[in-house]
């Protein structure tokens, strides 16, 4: 943790009041690469059209002597609790969005956690909803194709190798941040890089990492590539996530450029989301992501990288063996949610509330413990339960804040529908923007649902190591405070929008700090 000096007190304030605003990101991920029969010569138990790791040759840089001097092997996810087999092959409705047994399928393979107000959702996925199909029908098309391409054994992605930015740096990006990031360094740098942190990687990646054979000099050299990359992580966490980038002042410097770099991939995922295209065409979007899904997963489990803001990621991998690349799968899935035509713009009762909630920002919270690291008597299964508590806490707290502008500005309703109807809350009320007596008592409920998830996170502070506990702690105390001002503004969150001064986020932090002691 910094040392607390006069001259970054005022700094550390502001800092202090929002540890956890990573973006809700959210998308599908498939786990078997599936080819046409009619390409596949053998079976598999789980899908019998699916293909060996060694029949495909998935895109990334070709990683050249620099990784252990071996042929990059190519990683087939092969988890039996998803096929994608399934989701090409089903004869399920392909009508807009998700269906409602694919949700109650979805629901039923949550796990309840201690107490019965929080569950984990890890690794549940709908295999009939469309927006699986359509990711896994995507790949297909796109690993296909791919293999075609480079059945010579080249495995350069045709598509990376055209961009003159790194994937999901947009100019929406580099409007915001005033210059260009990732661009200036040679492909044959990056794998450099990523072989000198591989190097240190013990057995990460399956096998005992070998030694690299660079020079003094050139080491310290790859060692500014891997640092420029933090930087502009940094950059581009400060442009977009402002309270986020001074609140990780408070860390360490190991933590605060590891949490960057986590913020840095949701950044790019979301921007590949979210990319301008033309209405109703998202077979794009399904593109893009198909291949940054594969890279994903071929980062996490052979440690390949495609451009320098990999290199960061790769480096929190290496040094945070324990982070699983569940979450980023999980938070994938969740930002297909959001995605018109593909995912979910109203949710019947508060468990599939729950479910969007888990995805899109319960996963920051698993993403980030190890980083935190547990006081002495805990682990990181432990902690789960308050880190997932809290990332629901803060994302009902968002959904409770902007009510109005969700439904106004973009004709979504995240508050149950069982819920409203219980109070005789009406969605065109919503819409209408409408404040009775009816509306106050139905918003007293839900405030009274996020506490209860405020209380429960709050029982994780003392779990955390104690350089951790103050930035989590703030931000707890901070976010919750929105919900006072909801109630403030006389509970109407449909014309007002509730919000926490600077100077109400610093009065707070002696506060904060004393509950961490």
């Amino acid at each position: 943790m910094r040392p607390l000096t006069t001259s970054s007190i005022s700094t550390i304030a502001v800092a202090a009041t929002a540890f956890v605003s990573l973006p809700f990101l959210h998308v599908v991920s498939g786990y078997h690469y599936i080819l046409p029969s009619s390409l596949s010569s053998q079976s598999h138990r789980h899908c019998p059209t699916t293909v060996p790791a060694s029949r495909i040759k998935l895109p990334s840089f070709q990683t050249n002597n620099y990784r252990r001097g071996k042929t990059p092997r190519r990683f087939i996810p092969s988890f039996s609790s998803f096929s994608l087999a399934s989701a090409v092959s089903s004869s399920s409705s392909p009508s807009t969005g998700r269906s409602a047994a694919d949700i109650e399928a979805e629901l039923a393979s949550g796990v309840v956690l201690e107490g019965g107000e929080t569950i984990d959702f890890s690794g549940v996925a709908g295999v009939e909803s469309r927006a699986e199909r359509a990711l896994a029908e995507a790949r297909l098309e796109y690993i296909t194709r791919q293999s075609e391409r480079h059945s010579d054994g080249s495995v350069i992605s045709e598509l990376e190798f055209s961009r003159q930015r790194p994937m999901g740096i947009n100019d929406d990006v580099i409007s915001g941040i005033g210059h260009e990031v990732g661009i200036g360094i040679t492909s044959e740098d990056v794998q450099a890089a990523a072989a000198l942190i591989i190097s240190r990687s013990g057995d990460t990646f399956g096998n005992a990492a070998e030694p690299v054979n660079f020079s003094v000099k050139e080491t310290a050299r790859l060692e500014s590539i891997i640092a420029r990359a933090y930087v502009e992580s940094g950059e581009v966490t400060e442009s977009f996530a402002k309270t986020f980038f001074l609140a990780t002042q408070l860390m360490s410097e190991a933590g605060r450029r590891a949490v960057w770099a986590i913020y840095v991939w949701c950044r790019r995922t979301d921007e590949i989301v979210d990319a301008p295209r033309e209405p109703g065409d998202e077979s794009a979007m399904l593109d893009e992501l198909s291949e940054w899904e594969v890279r994903l997963e071929n980062l996490w489990e052979l440690g390949e990288v495609v451009d320098v803001l990999d290199l960061p990621l790769l480096d929190v991998r290496v040094k945070y063996p324990t982070l699983s690349v569940q979450p980023f799968v999980d938070m994938l899935r969740g930002m297909l949610m959001d995605v018109p035509n593909l995912g979910q713009d109203r949710y019947g009762n508060f468990d599939e509330l729950h479910l969007y909630c888990y995805r899109v920002a319960g996963t920051v919270g698993i993403m980030t413990v190890p980083i935190f690291g547990c006081a002495v008597g805990y682990d990181e299964e432990t902690a789960k339960e308050p880190a997932l508590s809290l990332g629901v806490a803060f994302q009902l707290t968002n959904i409770l804040r902007d009510v109005g502008e969700d439904a106004v500005e973009r004709g979504r309703v995240y508050l149950p529908s069982e819920d409203m109807e219980k109070f005789g809350v009406t969605e065109e009320q919503i819409m209408a923007q409408r404040i009775d007596d009816n509306y106050r008592a139905f918003m007293r409920y839900q405030i009274d649902r996020a506490r209860r998830y405020y209380v429960r996170a709050s029982r994780g502070v003392p779990m955390l190591q104690p350089n951790a506990r103050l930035p989590v702690q703030a931000a707890l105390d901070n976010y919750a405070k929105i919900l006072d001002k909801i109630e403030e503004n006389e509970l109407d969150n449909l014309t007002k929008r509730a919000y926490v001064t600077k100077w109400e986020k610093f009065l707070q932090i002696p506060c904060s700090w004393l509950k961490t002691l």
